[in-house]
């Protein structure tokens, strides 16, 4: 991939602004950035006293490629502008036919590399990650992205077990483009599983403004639609008091089998084999915990907390921490049968720092997971971690630029990042999963 951007060929637009469609110009595209998009330039001069002229984020482009592209954010005040490739005059080998051509310039959000070759895809991501964790955790790290099982089979499509949508006027579903309100109908969404496109959602109309779940567990259970938050049954909501609100969720672990209660609109990994991939590694990233006692942070449902019972064995001990109140009544059904686990709900920070109730304090941990959101776990999260001293912790991240953060608060402490692997569940996205291991 390309590694210094360079500048346009065309001059700045009179009237930058924000907020409308904008002008075309002419570009040369730079390096990959976090977020989707690469970096361009436009020349130093007037339209900026920055030395080498106004940065600008381009969507739907690769490095290297020489672009005609139509601002979308350029107010006079931006520290940055923004654009999308609209005409490809020099393309990169690495481009291909869009995979989701309505995820394309002026299109819905979800999709913003499907325009990439698989193998470029990963690349792109093993390049952001590294550039995160060189510039906020000043470390210099080789990373790879490997491929989830059968994607590179189906293409990188087919893979999200759960997709939201939203109905615009017209009644038809959709979702929205990128930063922005307005409302794309589709007439498909290649990223969905087989089970989910069979349902039909957009070959009918809807009520206007209504918010859609599709919901098709990996296991093959029979898939669940809500509208607006209800069940739908059919032609309608499903309003009855027994009605179904749950699924289950199942994971292949080595000759294992785990089954979870999983809350249809509750948090559960979207790749179908996202569960395995990452229990699979987390367990590797520990090693042998028999007899331990193992800290389990943002639990959620308990994905990563049955199979560390089963690690820790009969004399060890799982504590898991989850802040969402939906999340830790599926877990106390899912580990009713384990005498192993301790479940505290609660905020992480509050509960590690013991400020909920005299038993949530957590005053041991031989090793600590944690899976926290994109935000990442911050400096009091990880300051209570390190107070522990753990001899090892695992991290489980969705975003590289969070998770550098933290690589750098676990520094200051005295861990090391012992261990890193990048895994792909999110193809055709900027998106990027890692398990980073620390030891001190």
């Amino acid at each position: 991939m390309a590694t210094d951007p360079s500048t346009s060929r065309t001059a700045r637009p009179e009237t930058p602004h924000k907020g409308a469609r904008g002008p075309l110009v002419e570009l040369e595209i730079g390096p990959v950035a976090h977020g989707g998009h690469c970096v361009a330039r436009l020349p130093a001069d007037e339209s900026t006293d920055r030395p080498g002229g106004r940065v600008i984020f381009v969507r739907h482009t690769l490095p290297g490629e020489r672009v005609r592209a139509r601002l979308t954010d350029f107010a006079d005040d931006a520290t940055f502008w923004r654009a999308d490739a609209v005409e490809i005059l020099e393309a990169s080998p690495d481009r291909v036919p869009s995979a989701w051509p309505a995820a394309g310039p002026g299109g819905v959000g979800g999709g913003e590399l499907a325009h990439v070759a698989l193998p470029a895809q990963r690349a792109w991501k093993a390049t952001v990650v590294a550039e995160q964790l060189q510039r906020l955790a000043k470390l210099e790290r080789a990373v790879v992205v490997e491929a989830a099982p059968g994607d590179d089979e189906r293409g990188g499509l087919g893979w999200r077990t759960r997709i939201d949508l939203v109905v615009d006027d017209s009644g038809r579903a959709g979702m929205r483009g990128i930063r922005s309100h307005d409302i794309r109908a589709l007439t498909d969404m290649p990223l969905a599983s087989e089970a989910i496109a069979e349902l039909g959602l957009f070959a009918r109309t809807w009520r206007p403004g209504t918010h859609l779940e599709a919901i098709a567990p990996a296991g093959g259970q029979t898939p669940m639609v809500l509208v607006d938050g209800v069940p739908f049954a059919g032609r309608s909501a499903d309003t009855r008091p027994n009605a179904r609100t749950s699924v289950r969720e199942t994971m292949t672990l080595g000759d294992r089998e785990y089954s979870y209660r999983v809350t249809a609109d509750g948090f559960w990994q979207v790749h179908r084999e996202a569960p395995a991939v990452l229990t699979a590694a987390v367990l590797a990233g520990l090693g042998d915990v028999d007899g331990a006692t193992v800290l389990d942070l943002y639990s959620g449902a308990g994905l990563f907390t049955l199979p560390l019972a089963d690690a820790v064995g009969a004399t060890g001990e799982v504590v898991s921490v989850e802040g969402d109140a939906r999340a830790v009544h599926d877990a106390r059904r899912n580990s009713h049968d384990r005498s192993n686990i301790e479940l505290h709900h609660g905020e992480v920070a509050k509960v590690l720092a013991g400020t909920l109730d005299a038993d949530s304090d957590v005053v041991h941990a031989d090793f600590v997971v944690l899976d926290p959101p994109r935000s990442g776990a911050g400096r009091k999260v990880v300051a209570s971690i390190t107070e522990l001293r753990p001899e090892r912790v695992v991290y489980v991240a969705c975003d590289p630029a969070a998770l550098a953060r933290d690589v750098s608060y676990l520094a200051e402490s005295g861990y090391g990042l012992a261990g890193l692997t990048a895994y792909d569940l999110f193809p055709m996205t900027h998106h990027v999963e890692c398990i980073a291991v620390f030891e001190r």
